[in-house]
C-alpha cells in the first residue's frame, strides 16, 4: 500500500488560476487529519466534509495519521473547490483510487452524502489547468455546461466522490446519486433594441454609432427626458459579437462573478450599476475571495453609468486607472487580484440638479451657480479627459420631430456600418496587437497613422493654447480615425478632424 497519493487542484486568484499539487501522506500514528499549505478557514473546513463524504461512498478513510500538503505553499488557497481533489489524494495513499494522480486536475466542493457539488470560477480553473499542460480535469455534473466553453482539454463529471473514485480504478459497487445542479441565473442579456425609435437627437445617433465603431467612451449630457438613456441602451445592439478569445476572457469573468451555465456569451456583456454603488462594487473586491466589479463584469462590453453626476467623485476617479490601463488590479490586506477592465463607458447626467440648465421654454433652471459647479465638478477633469465623446442631448421639440422623421438609421443598417467600419481598422490594425481605434497609442497616431497635411492644424493650435492636452490630441485623432473608417476613407482628412473635434466639444 502506498503511504503518499497526489492529485492536481487548482487555487485561483481573481481570473488567474495557479497549478496546486496536493499530497496526501498517510502514517501509523494516532488517528488525525490535517491540512497545510496556506489553506484558509473555508479549506480547513474540508476534513470533516472528505470524512463524512468517503464514508457515504464506502470507501471510508484509513484510521492513521492523514497529512495533507497543498504545495506551493506560498499560493493562497480558498473556498471548498479543493476537497474533491484532498479526498482522491487520500484515497489514492491509501491504495482505493490507484488511477488519481497528479496528471488531473480534481474540483469540486463534497457535500456530507458524497455528492459533488459545482463551485463558481470553473471556466478559469480550466483555462488554468490546459495552459499548465494538464490532459484532463474531473468537475461536478453542475459544471460541465459550464466548463465545455473551454476547448482542448477532456472532461469528465462526476455526481459523487464514488463516482470518482471509481473513475480512478477503486473497486466499488457502481451507484448512482442525485447530480447537484447550480441554481437557475436569470438572464441579463439586454434584448436588441431598435435605433429608428430615437428621433430627434441626430446629434445623440451619430455619437452612439461612432461610439459603436471606435470603442469610444461616452458622455451624454442633456435633461431629463430627452433620450440619454434610450440613446445608451441601443449601443449593445450595435456591436458586433466577440471573437473567441474575447468571448473566453469574458466567460472567464461572468464565471468567477456566479453567472454558471449564463458565463459563456458571444454578445458584448452590459453593466449599468445603479448611482448608489460603492467604490469596491464598481472596481471589485470583498473579503475573502476577490470578486470582480461591474468595470470587469463589463469588460468587451459597455458599463453604463446613469445619473452620473449622482455618483460620489471618489467612486468615479477610481475608474480613471482601469479606462486607461484596460486592466485593475485589487489589493486587499490578504493579497491582490487583477481582472480585466477593458470596457466601454457610457456615461449620462442632467446639466444641473433640477435638470433645466440650458433647456429653452417650458421651467427655467432654479439652481445657482454654485450648485451646477458643484453638481457637474463630480465629473472631474481628468475622468473628462478619458471620454473621447462628449455630446448634449436636448429635449425633443415638435420642429425637431418633422425634421427628423425618418432620418434615424434602423438598428440593422447602423450595425452594417459599424461592422464595415470595424473590417477596416481590424485590416490597418493587423499585427498591432489593437483592434479598435479607441486602443491605438499616440507614437502610432504620430507615425504609421497620421493624418493627411495640415488636417491637425485646429488640434495643434489648442495643444499650443493650452485649451487641449496631449490625451486630449491623441483622442480626438482616434475619434477622427472612426469619422474616417465610418465613411470608407483611407486616412483622416480635415473634415474628419472637425466632425471628431465637435463630437469632443459638444457640449
Amino acid at each position: 500500500m502506498s503511504d503518499i497519493g497526489r492529485t492536481s487542484a487548482v487555487a485561483l486568484v481573481g481570473v488567474q488560476g495557479s497549478l496546486v499539487e496536493v499530497e496526501a501522506h498517510l502514517t501509523s500514528q494516532l488517528p488525525a487529519f490535517s491540512i497545510i499549505g496556506l489553506p484558509d478557514t473555508s479549506l480547513g473546513e474540508a476534513r470533516e466534509r472528505v470524512r463524512s463524504a468517503a464514508a457515504m461512498a464506502d470507501c471510508p478513510l484509513p484510521a492513521r495519521r492523514i497529512t495533507v500538503n497543498l504545495t506551493p505553499a506560498s499560493v493562497p488557497k480558498r473556498g471548498s473547490g479543493f476537497d474533491l481533489a484532498i479526498a482522491m489524494a487520500v484515497l489514492a495513499a491509501a491504495g482505493t483510487a490507484p488511477g488519481a494522480d497528479r496528471g488531473v486536475v480534481y474540483v469540486g466542493e463534497l457535500g456530507l452524502d458524497g455528492r459533488v457539488r459545482p463551485v463558481p470560477g470553473i471556466i478559469p480553473v480550466v483555462l488554468a489547468a490546459r495552459a499548465a499542460g494538464i490532459g484532463r480535469v474531473v468537475l461536478p455534473v453542475g459544471n460541465l455546461t459550464e466548463a465545455r466553453a473551454v476547448p482542448g482539454i477532456a472532461l469528465t463529471a462526476v455526481d459523487s466522490l464514488r463516482s470518482a473514485a471509481i473513475d480512478a480504478g477503486a473497486d466499488l459497487p457502481a451507484g448512482f446519486a442525485d447530480p447537484v445542479l447550480p441554481p437557475p441565473v436569470p438572464d441579463d442579456t439586454l434584448p436588441s433594441l431598435e435605433l429608428a425609435d430615437v428621433v430627434g437627437n441626430a446629434i445623440g445617433v451619430r455619437a452612439v454609432i461612432a461610439a459603436a465603431a471606435g470603442g469610444h467612451h461616452v458622455l451624454l449630457l442633456g435633461p431629463p427626458g430627452a433620450g440619454k438613456t434610450m440613446l445608451a441602451e441601443r449601443l449593445p445592439a450595435l456591436l458586433p459579437d466577440l471573437d473567441p478569445d474575447a468571448a473566453l476572457e469574458v466567460a472567464a469573468v461572468r464565471s468567477v462573478a456566479g453567472h454558471g451555465e449564463r458565463s459563456w456569451t458571444l454578445r458584448p456583456p452590459w453593466e449599468a450599476p445603479h448611482h448608489s454603488a460603492s467604490a469596491a462594487a464598481l472596481i471589485g473586491g470583498g473579503t475573502g475571495q476577490l470578486r470582480p466589479g461591474a468595470v470587469s463584469r463589463a469588460t468587451r462590453g459597455v458599463l453604463f453609468l446613469d445619473e452620473a453626476t449622482e455618483f460620489p467623485r471618489v467612486v468615479l476617479d477610481a475608474l480613471r486607472q482601469p479606462l486607461e490601463a484596460g486592466r485593475i488590479t485589487v489589493h486587499r490586506a490578504g493579497g491582490s487580484a487583477e481582472f480585466p477592465a477593458r470596457c466601454q463607458l457610457v456615461l449620462a447626467a442632467n446639466p444641473c440638479p433640477c435638470g433645466n440648465a440650458g433647456s429653452t421654454g417650458g421651467a427655467g433652471c432654479s439652481c445657482v451657480p454654485s450648485a451646477v459647479r458643484r453638481y457637474l465638478g463630480r465629473l472631474s477633469g481628468p475622468l473628462l479627459d478619458r471620454i473621447d465623446i462628449r455630446v448634449a442631448v436636448p429635449r425633443v421639440t415638435t420642429g425637431m420631430l418633422r425634421a427628423d422623421s425618418g432620418a434615424t438609421p434602423t438598428t440593422a443598417a447602423a450595425r452594417r456600418t459599424v461592422l464595415e467600419a470595424r473590417q477596416r481598422m481590424s485590416t490597418r490594425l493587423r499585427g498591432t496587437g489593437w483592434s479598435r481605434n479607441a486602443e491605438v497609442t499616440g507614437s502610432w497616431l504620430r507615425e504609421e497613422g497620421r493624418a493627411a497635411d495640415g488636417a491637425t492644424d485646429l488640434l495643434d493650435r489648442g495643444l499650443d493654447l493650452g485649451t487641449l492636452t496631449m490625451r486630449g490630441w491623441d483622442r480626438v485623432m482616434r475619434l477622427a480615425w472612426t469619422m474616417a473608417d465610418l465613411d470608407g476613407d483611407d486616412r483622416p482628412e480635415r473634415q474628419h478632424v472637425e466632425r471628431a473635434l465637435a463630437l469632443r466639444t459638444a457640449l
